[in-house]
């Protein structure tokens, strides 16, 4: 079965949609520039900024300007409105037909969490706000922005490979026919919150960033958004998706591994589907942030796949800055221009070759691209690869279906149980870990030890809100300390798929990693996904769980708006097996 690309829709630093992002890619212009709508003390850092105001994009979008929105569901909605109008739907058009949205983001609202959580801890003035803070909610904003009413509506986070399994999401739910149409994609805007991250892990470049060159000092951050209208078996399309993969490097929370194992394994999962050889690989759009751990890893794992017929490779985040969530979709989409326009993206600012790495493209005019890869790997080794192809593909893929049992289930949902951890790790590792890592990790290698299990084959993670107490102490950090000093650590472990990840990297396991954040929904779809994973043939074995906790503050917000108040730790995680 082929997906079909019938639409997209693209905003981004180097432009509002996708006639101004082909007209910058080709006349080489980067839209990373000084900070302008961002207010951060660190305003001698370059960013991709969107080159609109909230109040510009609310107006774009019909909405009235006294309105609080974060500024990553403006950024979605006008790109969902632009992916369905160049597939010709209107959201009336859509009504009687199964349609999913799936939206990769990892900062949701958090530019409005950050300039509101003050008044929000000392009045209830704008207290229903922090309803607006997390993921899923993001995605359910976009949506009803665009009238996208009465359909399925889910969330992804795994940092920076967000957006592209958004996409594989999709794919595999139009192949398993629970749908007839997807929009999937991702989100992201520029926050004071992830900014001042990444400047504490040292990785962004006070210059606009150089993929691949071996002066290359870190990344730009970058915000945007681009979404895929994604149907089955259309012979009329504007591109086809012809095979993925998702792996996890199982090495390091944000490090990727010399060899490039998970990097890998996605590209040489994307060509097994496709039936596709190395060699019929015209282009690849690298995941390329600029870092040194990044570009050399990435390197590596080119080369273990491609070998001596490496085909012209370049990154484009030197356009765009690095989008992080949104990253995969937003490079998806420039992958597909250049297919549709005869190019290759220039990789702008590259002049020294690093030693054993890459040689990156400086662009190209007249280029037959039928078949394209497009890389994006996140935080924990989240690693994906789409295979982008021109034209429909007859490939073998195979259309098994086996049965599938719970066979093992473990719950932590009282603090004193986390006592038991030391049957699993030492005094050491335990004082680093927060009180959810510590009851994610018991709950799902008790569910692994009673199963029988060491290495899952695949791990499929729900959660609403994360890694709460780790975030809302970054956050706090930087409210009453300043943009100064802030503990990278604490960074390290705000993002949502951390708890994946560090399973990942305990268990050694390198296959599917996901993780799904849409409230209280967030089980039921990683339970679908994991029986959708069984009943393909593409694992045996998978690890699912749920993780959430609270705070006293959180305790607090959820008491003053009437809510009930959530429990302090509740992690289940369930092994699913292969009957």
């Amino acid at each position: 079965m082929n997906i079909a690309v019938t639409g997209y829709g693209i905003i981004s630093a180097i432009g509002n949609n996708a006639d101004e992002t082909l007209s910058s890619l080709l006349a080489k212009q980067s839209g990373v520039s000084s900070m302008r709508y961002l207010q951060s003390v660190h305003d001698d850092l370059p960013v991709g900024e969107v080159k609109l105001s909230n109040a510009q994009l609310k107006d774009m979008l019909g909405i009235t300007p006294e309105r609080i929105i974060s500024r990553t569901t403006l950024l979605g909605a006008v790109a969902v409105r632009q992916a369905l109008d160049a597939a010709s739907y209107t959201a009336a058009d859509l009504q009687g037909k199964r349609v999913a949205f799936i939206s990769g983001t990892t900062v949701g609202g958090m530019d409005v969490t950050e300039s509101l959580f003050t008044s929000m801890c000392e009045s209830d003035e704008h207290l229903s706000y922090i309803g607006k803070h997390d993921c899923g909610s993001n995605s359910e904003e976009i949506a009803e922005i665009c009238g996208l009413h009465d359909v399925e509506v889910s969330t992804i986070s795994t940092a920076c490979s967000s957006a592209l399994n958004a996409i594989i999401v999709g794919c595999e739910m139009l192949k398993r026919d629970e749908v007839d149409i997807v929009i999937a994609g991702g989100t992201e805007a520029l926050s004071k919150f992830h900014l001042n991250g990444f400047n504490m892990l040292m990785i962004l470049d006070h210059e606009q960033c150089r993929p691949f060159d071996s002066t290359r000092a870190g990344l730009n951050l970058g915000e945007g958004a681009a979404y895929l209208v994604l149907e089955k078996d259309k012979e009329q399309a504007k591109a086809y998706i012809s095979g993925y993969g998702n792996r996890c490097d199982a090495f390091h929370q944000t490090a990727t591994s010399d060899d490039g194992e998970g990097a890998y394994l996605a590209m040489s999962d994307a060509l097994k589907m496709a039936a596709l050889s190395p060699d019929d690989i015209d282009y690849v759009n690298a995941h390329g942030t600029g870092t040194p751990n990044n570009d050399i890893s990435e390197s590596v794992a080119l080369q273990r796949v491609f070998g001596n017929a490496m085909p012209p490779v370049s990154s484009t985040k030197s356009f765009t800055g690095h989008t992080t969530s949104a990253s995969g979709s937003i490079e998806t989409v420039i992958s597909i221009l250049a297919m549709q326009n005869g190019f290759i993206p220039a990789n702008i600012g590259w002049k020294n070759q690093i030693e054993g790495g890459i040689t990156p493209s400086l662009g190209c005019e007249n280029a037959e691209l039928n078949h394209v890869v497009c890389n994006s790997f996140g935080f924990g080794g989240n690693d994906s690869s789409i295979i982008i192809s021109k034209n429909l593909l007859v490939n073998s893929e195979q259309k098994l279906c086996f049965n599938t049992e719970f066979t093992s289930e473990f719950i932590v949902d009282d603090i004193a149980q986390l006592s038991d951890l030391k049957e699993f790790v030492s005094p050491m590792q335990s004082r680093r870990m927060g009180k959810l890592m510590k009851a994610a990790t018991l709950s799902s290698l008790k569910a692994l030890q009673a199963a029988g299990v060491e290495c899952p084959d695949a791990i499929i993670t729900g959660t609403a809100y994360g890694m709460l107490e780790t975030s809302e102490k970054f956050l706090k950090e930087m409210i009453d300390n300043g943009e100064e000093s802030l503990s990278p650590t604490l960074f390290m472990q705000s993002t949502h798929n951390t708890i994946g990840s560090a399973i990942a990297i305990r268990t050694k396991c390198h296959g599917y990693n996901i993780t799904y954040t849409q409230g209280e929904a967030s089980l039921e779809w990683a339970l679908r996904d994991a029986r959708r994973l069984i009943e393909t043939g593409k694992a045996e074995t998978v690890l699912v769980g749920v993780h959430d906790e609270s705070t006293p503050q959180f305790d607090d917000f959820c008491k003053r708006m009437g809510k009930e108040i959530p429990k302090q730790i509740y992690s289940r995680s369930i092994v699913i097996k292969k009957l």
